[in-house]
């Protein structure tokens, strides 16, 4: 395996066996689920609990710069948009020669199948970009993109949070899924 094999394989096993499978059967109620009051997450356009939102379609993401400290707690919804935009389709857009995405102009899902299809399709294409360099690119800055550090440490970085961001999003679908004691077990 050259050494960019290595680094998507690292994602791509958690990938396949930890963060997809735990995203199968999430439904619109899950999606939009706020365990706590004030969440921020993805709504209608114009129904934003945040001091702004970002979006060009009918449904926007709860979101200031800075953010609020302490960060608000945040919904399902929110977590997949953050991921697919922010962790992924920036960096494709960058790097691999993708389409440049900007959160402000980014039409977010409204239910949770169009989000894991955006997942989908975005994670797809930031493994292929990843499985594709050289040992020279990833020793070297990215030719494109804000991002100044070596390509490796990009790709480390990305890979931290989408375990980080797909660990959340786990641990949310189990308080759903408890939240009243009687939950089914998985088998």
């Amino acid at each position: 395996m050259t050494r960019s094999e290595h680094l998507a394989e690292q994602l791509d096993w958690y990938w396949r066996r930890n963060l997809r499978p735990r995203l199968e059967g999430l439904t619109d109620e899950e999606y939009f689920w706020e365990p706590v009051r004030d969440c921020w997450s993805i709504r209608l356009r114009g129904t934003s609990v945040a001091p702004t939102s970002e979006g060009s379609g009918e449904w926007t993401m709860d979101y200031i710069f800075p953010g609020p400290v302490p960060a608000p707690v945040t919904t399902i919804a929110w977590r997949l948009a953050h991921i697919i935009v922010s962790c992924l389709g920036y960096r494709v857009g960058w790097y691999f020669g993708g389409q440049d995405l900007e959160s402000e102009t980014f039409a977010y899902a409204g239910t949770a199948d169009e989000a894991l299809n955006q997942l989908d399709e975005m994670y797809g294409k930031w493994n292929a970009g990843v499985r594709d360099l050289s040992d020279a690119d990833l020793e070297n800055p990215p030719a494109a993109g804000p991002e100044r550090f070596p390509m490796e440490n990009r790709i480390l970085h990305v890979n931290r949070e989408l375990i980080h961001h797909g660990a959340e999003i786990s641990l949310l679908r189990d308080l759903y899924r408890w939240q009243d004691g009687t939950a089914s077990r998985r088998t």
